[in-house]
């Protein structure tokens, strides 16, 4: 019979802020977007203040300091890793993983003799022993309904961080469940369903598969199959190639010298062509994208550029990026944000070289093989273009952002015997 476990961890920001920090226990804690601006993630305490998600901060700063709300700035390094090391443990309780976001991944239980409430129990334990991560687990025969059981994992205290559809001990639990919440369905779905008189998830499991198909399309039929029982999404272990790359970011203060802006760029397409490796992919097309600091203006605000052949080559894509920036740099204008996409990507495998400029050849598949290793090893920008350079004076302002505890030698904790 099958059965998939869906895991996340609770309020995960937050939660990694935690793990280093045992003060913010029990304290309302809010994680910051880039630049300090926006609330992105918040605890308990402070989702009970009224703290809304995408607050701008600069209004929720009174509300905070009287209820003495800990802000932190987004520290995407510690983030990532020890989503990593999460899914690394998680992996450990079934051959078959799909890693679905930063701090979720479905699990695939089939054929194994436990106890699926017992089994989900001994997920939460490990990641919290050997992470010291909240978790909650949802099983179900469909990731459909894993998912809403997750859900209801953490709804109800009662189950303890675990719920399994199907146990004998649950009545109808999709009857507490609105449709809006229904994996899948937005809010413009769920509107049109409640017209229909479909108010919950229960509602829409008995609904006639074939009359929503009518109304909504296949994918609608396709979820009331999954409610059903009936698998209509498979587990996908490994992520599919991704068909364009981005990176950018907003600047901590307005940019208005060319070299600086540059700079930025060039940090940017480091960071986008080490996914582009990641997922061993040449880039085709290159475009940029520079943010002016007031709309609107005549002035051109991103630019294209068709490489000769395909590359992965950091200083290829860097010098392309530049070309770009200078064509659309404007003398005196105030840039607030600049990034690049790269675009017709296509498997290093498949690479052809053409007359007038070869493929990336071994050297520089060495070449950029070491680099990759180096900052994986001792951190990004360890090795970098020196185009990229040292001062940053256009970096995102991160005035709260803890230590990277886990990827920055000078940031390791310091345990000292009493």
């Amino acid at each position: 019979m099958s059965a998939i476990a869906l895991i996340d961890a609770n309020h995960f920001y937050v939660a990694c802020e935690r793990v280093f920090d045992p003060h913010l226990e029990r304290r309302p804690v809010v994680v910051l977007s880039n630049n300090d601006g926006c609330v992105v993630a918040r605890s308990p305490e402070a989702k009970a203040l009224g703290i809304p998600i995408g607050a701008p901060w600069f209004r929720c700063r009174e509300l905070a300091r009287r209820h003495g709300v800990v802000a932190r700035s987004s520290n995407y390094a510690l983030y990532g890793d020890l989503s990593a090391r999460l899914m690394a443990v998680l992996g450990q309780f079934s051959p078959r993983q799909e890693v679905y976001s930063i701090d979720e991944c479905f699990l695939d239980l089939a054929g194994m003799d436990h106890d699926p409430t017992a089994y989900g129990q001994a997920m939460r334990q490990r990641v919290h022993q050997w992470l010291g991560l909240p978790v909650c687990v949802g099983i179900g025969p469909t990731k459909t309904l894993a998912k809403l059981a997750n859900r209801l994992a953490k709804q109800e205290p009662d189950w303890d961080g675990v719920c399994a559809l199907g146990a004998p001990a649950l009545a109808d639990p999709l009857a507490r469940l609105d449709v809006a919440t229904v994996w899948g369905i937005g809010p413009r779905w769920a509107a049109r369903l409640r017209a229909l008189g479909i108010e919950t998830a229960r509602d829409l499991r008995a609904a006639d598969p074939k009359t929503l198909r009518r109304r909504f399309g296949v994918t609608m039929e396709r979820i009331v199959w999954e409610l059903r029982g009936v698998a209509g999404l498979e587990l996908a272990e490994m992520a599919p190639p991704q068909h364009q790359i981005i990176a950018s970011r907003s600047f901590g203060r307005p940019v208005s010298d060319l070299t600086e802006l540059q700079s930025a760029m060039a940090q940017h397409v480091a960071r986008a062509a080490e996914k582009l490796r990641r997922q061993r992919s040449h880039a085709r097309l290159v475009q940029a994208f520079v943010g002016l600091d007031r709309f609107p203006s005549p002035a051109p605000t991103a630019g294209l550029l068709r490489l000769p052949a395909p590359t992965g080559d950091t200083a290829r894509l860097t010098a392309a990026a530049g070309r770009l920036v200078a064509a659309l740099y404007r003398p005196g204008a105030a840039y607030r944000r600049a990034g690049v996409m790269l675009l017709e990507l296509t498997p290093v495998a498949r690479a052809q070289e053409t007359l007038w400029e070869p493929a990336d050849d071994d050297r520089t598949a060495a070449r950029l093989a070491v680099l990759d290793r180096i900052n994986a090893r001792w951190g990004r920008g360890t090795l970098r273009l020196a185009r990229e350079g040292f001062a940053q004076p256009w970096a995102m302002r991160q005035d709260c952002r803890s230590p990277a505890y886990t990827t920055r030698w000078a940031d390791l904790p310091v345990a000292r015997a009493g």
